[in-house]
């Protein structure tokens, strides 16, 4: 067993721990696709940190959705897609559904980098290399103090309500984030505390809507 193999065995036990139902069958049926995406990945980041196998979300309507492989610090879905199943052989209803898939991820402001099962195993090096382009697309802004200030959360909503182009509230947040709504309300009141939000309207006992600040709308351009 060489170290990636180590490395891997590791990872997804602990992916396992705590998880619970269809995403627990999910991590139970990790197949070779997957396995080879990750040796990539692992070889490229030299660690498995921030990585999250079969990541749960939530579409628009509220359907339950699956991300073979997503990276949380840059909010990147990588997926590893055969043949077969993702073309020859699929529906119109799961064509259907892997479109309103991806759109999901578009509306929540992750990148979605798909490859084949036939160009990781065949063309691994040039995968690799791809990889290594992509890391440097991000690096600029990465390097940005005010950018890595932020968290996670934090730039996911603010990509968010740049979108809506409206006010917005607790239950918007919560849908971007598929969060509780007292949990969005707690990071929202974080945000306002960073001035990257503040209230709408004249409310003082409880703030309901909040618009994005000058400093936010700027820092937005800079994650682009």
């Amino acid at each position: 067993m060489d170290e990636f193999d180590k490395a891997y065995e590791l990872f997804l036990q602990q992916q396992k721990l705590g998880a619970t139902g269809a995403r627990r069958e999910r991590l139970d049926k990790i197949g070779p696709g997957e396995k080879l995406l990750l040796r990539i990945l692992w070889h490229v980041f030299q660690s498995f940190d921030g990585f999250h196998l079969e990541y749960e979300m939530q579409s628009v309507s509220g359907v339950k959705l699956y991300i073979d492989i997503y990276y949380e610090p840059l909010g990147i879905a990588f997926e590893c897609d055969g043949y077969v199943v993702h073309a020859e052989l699929i529906t119109r209803e799961r064509f259907t559904f892997e479109r309103m898939r991806i759109r999901s991820m578009a509306m929540k402001g992750i990148t979605y980098i798909p490859f084949s099962y036939d160009e990781l195993e065949k063309k691994a090096e040039a995968c690799q290399a791809y990889l290594y382009m992509l890391l440097g697309k991000f690096e600029s802004t990465a390097k940005s103090p005010a950018f890595m200030n932020l968290k996670i959360q934090e730039r996911e909503l603010l990509r968010y309500m740049s979108r809506l182009d409206r006010k917005f509230n607790a239950r918007d947040a919560a849908q971007c984030l598929n969060y509780s709504t007292k949990a969005s309300r707690d990071i929202l009141r974080t945000m306002t505390a960073k001035q990257l939000i503040h209230p709408a309207g004249l409310g003082t006992q409880r703030h309901h809507y909040y618009e994005l600040t000058d400093r936010a709308r700027e820092l937005i351009l800079a994650m682009r």
